[in-house]
């Protein structure tokens, strides 16, 4: 099998992993998608399916009413809270985030203005809960004990906002029982900072003791993630850490339910480039859970997290501490909040080449602060790295060139006797010096690093709207006028050019169209990526244009 043969293969080979990968998930059986907007009538029929299930004290329960305390109140209000990064709102009942814009995030490079919306309860369902649940005791309604999700909170003001010159905004909610339980529900906000601390204070003021558990979950109505048939759909659906970190997708949610206890570790719901988490402490212990319930025309899927219980005596006070972050993937960051939590920028089975090329990536822009050029630096730091090892597959392939006419000869003479054929050729080679496979090991260096960036680029927070230079304003979308698919077909044809001449007239015409076939290929995949192979085959044709003249003159 020659060099170029080999290329033609690999070529295949990857646009058939690209376009199988993309099928086989474009066709998958996925849970319905549905709008989730719903009656109050509605949303209390799932009442008792929504709420964790709290624990009993006794072999026989009373039977709960977990909105005892709400039976007349249906009225969803707001409370907004203004940050440097966040536009939130936050509903009154359960004191839970609703709606969370990301100020700093546009929602593409047409919409500048724009903000992101991350959490919503509009025509889709991905929102933040959280609230208490009171151990249950026989023959007491424990519900009007602890405020859950439905329970209706009180805040002073209808409006917060971190003002210039302050680093911390703390909202407050607070809500009390029949027999002077006083729960106070405690945002606290920091500047420049997309981690939310969320603190329940448990003031017990009545004449028993108070024995309960705090339950934090996300909740999200399915939304398949981005979708292109020349593009690998990103995973949208739910993840946790277990000292490892481990996905869980809405159909696993519906067949095969989380249920775990997890010291540490935390429970997030993600989508391209930005997820949510609920953070448990390093020494706690949680059980991890998963839920599925129905809305009016669908289903919401829910993963949380339940704390171990904790008693407070009457007259006493204690409290819960949890966090929440809501906002960008971005790497470097998360990794200090909360270990594993860097994990939710997943790139698959490339991780291993993922990681160091991003890290290198994002070094070098740290000093060009342009992520196009950085592009272009990693790509000539590659061919540094294997310069030898592709000096020798052009050497091979330039011995190739030079006894091309020795090749045309001994087909002419064994014409279709295979057998002589190929042990003629290989005499040829071993007399030459020549690998017939030399050439093929810059392109299997070239693929794993092509599919990584990739990755990269699709995955990584950073690149996203990431703009180069000229038309090319976001290396992790296509080009808009194709110039650069362009560009690298005409620089895929030279690299043929260079390269010996196949003997088959067939084969010959086949890699005449390659360059083609590729430029309308590459014209629908992230700008960057195709900025990497262009430039790649430009240093390319220009080593091997040098070794090729250097070989011949020798």
């Amino acid at each position: 099998m020659d060099n170029q043969r080999f290329f033609l293969y690999i070529s295949l080979l990857m646009v058939s992993y690209l376009l199988w990968s993309s099928w086989s998930r474009e066709n998958a059986p996925v849970a319905e998608a549905t709008p989730t907007e719903q009656t109050a009538s509605q949303a209390a029929k799932n009442i008792d399916n929504d709420v964790p299930q709290s624990v009993s004290t006794t072999t026989n329960p009373a039977k709960i009413d977990p909105t005892a305390t709400n039976k007349t109140e249906t009225q969803n209000e707001y409370v907004v809270v203004e940050t440097d990064v966040f536009t939130l709102h936050i509903n009154t009942r359960g004191a839970d985030i609703h709606h969370a814009e990301l100020k700093t995030y546009p929602v593409d490079n047409e919409h500048k203005d724009e903000p992101l919306v991350l959490l919503e309860n509009e025509s889709k369902t991905y929102i933040a809960q959280s609230g208490l649940l009171h151990d249950r005791v026989a023959n007491i309604d424990v519900g009007p004990l602890a405020p859950n999700h439905h329970n209706i909170y009180s805040a002073e003001n209808k409006k917060y906002v971190l003002s210039d010159g302050r680093d911390e905004l703390i909202v407050p909610f607070t809500w009390r029982s029949d027999n002077n339980v006083l729960v106070t529900k405690t945002y606290r906000f920091k500047r420049n900072k997309f981690l939310i601390e969320v603190d329940y204070t448990i003031n017990n003021q009545s004449q028993n003791a108070w024995t309960g558990r705090q339950y934090r979950q996300l909740r999200h109505s399915y939304v398949s993630g981005e979708r292109s048939l020349l593009r690998l759909p990103t995973y949208t659906g739910g993840a946790y850490y277990d000292n490892k970190y481990e996905k869980i997708s809405f159909d696993d949610m519906r067949e095969n339910p989380l249920e775990k206890e997890i010291t540490g570790g935390w429970a997030a719901m993600l989508q391209h480039y930005f997820f949510s988490a609920w953070l448990a402490e390093e020494f706690e212990t949680n059980y991890y859970y998963t839920n599925v319930v129905k809305n009016a025309v669908g289903s919401d899927y829910i993963i949380g997290l339940r704390s171990e219980p904790l008693s407070i005596a009457p007259g006493a006070s204690a409290q819960f501490k949890s966090r929440l972050y809501t906002g960008p993937k971005l790497q470097k960051r998360i990794e200090q909040i909360q270990p594993g939590l860097e994990l939710t920028t997943d790139y698959g089975i490339f991780t291993p080449l993922c990681k160091p090329l991003f890290w290198i990536l994002d070094f070098i822009h740290q000093y060009v602060g342009n992520w196009g050029w950085s592009i272009i630096l990693v790509t000539l730091l590659i061919k540094l790295a294997f310069y030898r090892l592709s000096a020798a597959s052009y050497k091979s392939m330039a011995r190739m060139r030079k006894v091309q006419p020795k090749m045309v000869s001994l087909r002419e003479r064994y014409g279709d006797d295979k057998q002589k054929l190929n042990t003629a050729m290989w005499d040829l080679y071993k007399k030459e010096k020549i690998n017939p496979l030399g050439g093929c090991l810059p392109i299997l260096i070239q693929m794993p690093v092509f599919l990584s960036l990739y990755w990269v680029l699709i995955e990584s927070v950073e690149m996203r709207h990431a703009p180069f230079m000229l038309w090319v304003q976001d290396l992790s979308s296509k080009d808009p006028f194709f110039i650069l698919p362009l560009l690298m077909g005409i620089s895929m044809f030279i690299q043929f050019k260079l390269n010996p001449r196949p003997p088959d007239p067939m084969q010959e015409k086949i890699f005449m169209i390659m360059p083609v076939f590729m430029s309308v290929f590459m014209a629908f995949f992230p700008a960057g990526l195709v900025l990497y192979w262009f430039v790649n085959n430009l240093l390319s044709i220009a080593q091997q244009w040098y070794i090729t003249r250097k070989f011949a003159n020798d």
